[in-house]
């Protein structure tokens, strides 16, 4: 029976439990949180920090795994594929795995490499930062170079706010290091979503549309998702070929992908994040319900070097839409309040609070509360539902 340590243990690891608990593979989870929803699914856990490379490899080596994933979990990606180096596992290259999980360094290796990308430094101290100012033009964005999740991110429009944003991204930095980077102004929507690479090349790539709500605190975390992107075909082509590009010039292997990407008002695609895990926010799971394709699946499969097949390029079974629940202000959950409008378009809602919890603010994808995923027959009545979602899907806070 084949052993997989997975990292983490948030409830967006249970698809992968599943997954290769299915396969006959024996689940083990590990993190510092023993109440953890995902540890409730796994075969066995244990109470490791996924942030100590060290004290990961030392369990993998007792535990004689054969094969180690972060899925959905940003913080362990770099320490599985150091452990699976370690150990002569099925990984990608560690130092390409560092570069795409730090902004500063895989901002440094686009440049280099001639692909587009946006104008960008990056400083340990505000005075650095204060006194290089000039080489950029306003707006820019200030976020750590190792946080995922939108978590400490402002866009800066004016000079005296610099000090306040660089302090707040500090804050989520376990490196200590900020990135500031020129704004890259979009032409309609930026897409998030999962692909997947089998041996270095990009058999699935998908694109959609990102939604954000300019309300909420935090109006750079994604609050809705729809797919097939409404991106033209002919930008989605470029994308695609400059990410199989990124992709052997790293000497990338096999693996799931959550790609950001984007088209700039000056006409140039931009591949903003390319991560080595499974994007948050259930992506591939809805990729798996729209397309049939199991991503999910494969992941597990890469990460004990097993053989995967069958992976196309997505075709859509109609139009469908990932509504991420959240509350725009702090309080106490009343309840959910769905309009019988939407009822019949809904294919699952996916609640993870209780009546009489507190919820905060939504401030990045941390303080997500829950999904609603909505299948349609034609874009139009989807991009209604999602465009008022507000109205029609009511999160009741006192």
């Amino acid at each position: 029976m084949k052993k997989l340590l997975l990292l983490g243990g948030s409830s967006y690891l249970i698809p992968a439990i599943k997954a290769a608990q299915d396969l006959g593979v024996y689940v083990i989870t590990c993190d510092y949180l023993p109440d953890n929803i995902a540890h409730k699914y796994s075969n066995e856990y244990h109470n490791v920090s996924i942030v100590d490379k060290e004290a990961v490899l030392k369990l993998a080596r007792e535990l004689k795994i054969d094969g180690i994933m972060s899925f959905a979990t940003d913080p362990g990606v770099v320490v599985a594929s150091y452990v699976a180096t370690e150990l002569g596992l099925s990984t990608s290259p560690y130092e390409s795995i560092e570069i795409l999980q730090n902004k500063g360094k895989f901002r440094k290796f686009l440049e280099k490499n001639n692909f587009n990308v946006p104008k960008s430094e990056t400083y340990k101290n505000y005075e650095d930062a204060i006194n290089n100012i000039e080489k950029f033009e306003l707006p820019i964005i200030v976020k750590p170079v190792d946080s995922a999740g939108s978590k400490g991110v402002t866009r800066v429009n004016n000079l005296e706010d610099f000090k306040e944003a660089f302090e707040y991204a500090f804050k989520y930095s376990a490196s200590g290091e900020i990135i500031v980077e020129e704004f890259i102004e979009k032409l309609g929507f930026s897409s998030d979503t999962d692909s997947f690479s089998v041996d270095g090349n990009l058999v699935f790539c998908s694109f959609n549309d990102q939604l954000f709500d300019e309300k909420a605190d935090n109006p750079y975390t994604p609050s809705a998702y729809i797919w097939p992107s409404s991106m033209t075909i002919e930008m989605q082509k470029e994308l695609e070929f400059e990410l199989q590009r990124l992709m052997k010039l790293l000497n990338l292997k096999s693996s799931i992908y959550n790609i950001e990407t984007r088209i700039g008002k000056n006409g140039k695609p931009y591949i903003m994040e390319c991560t080595p895990r499974a994007g948050g926010n259930r992506l591939a799971e809805i990729l798996k319900l729209s397309t049939g394709q199991d991503i999910i699946t494969a992941s597990v499969k890469a990460s004990l070097g097993m053989k995967i097949e069958g992976l196309t390029k997505p075709k859509y079974d109609g139009f469908w839409g990932e509504l991420i629940l959240h509350s725009n202000e702090s309080g106490i959950f009343q309840e959910l309040i769905i309009d019988k409008v939407v009822k019949e378009a809904i294919v699952e809602v996916d609640l993870w609070i209780s009546k009489g919890d507190f919820v905060n603010s939504f401030t990045g994808a941390n303080e997500t509360i829950g999904t609603v995923i909505i299948n349609c027959k034609t874009k139009e009545e989807l991009e209604r539902i999602v465009r008022n979602s507000q109205n029609l899907i009511k999160i009741s806070v006192k």
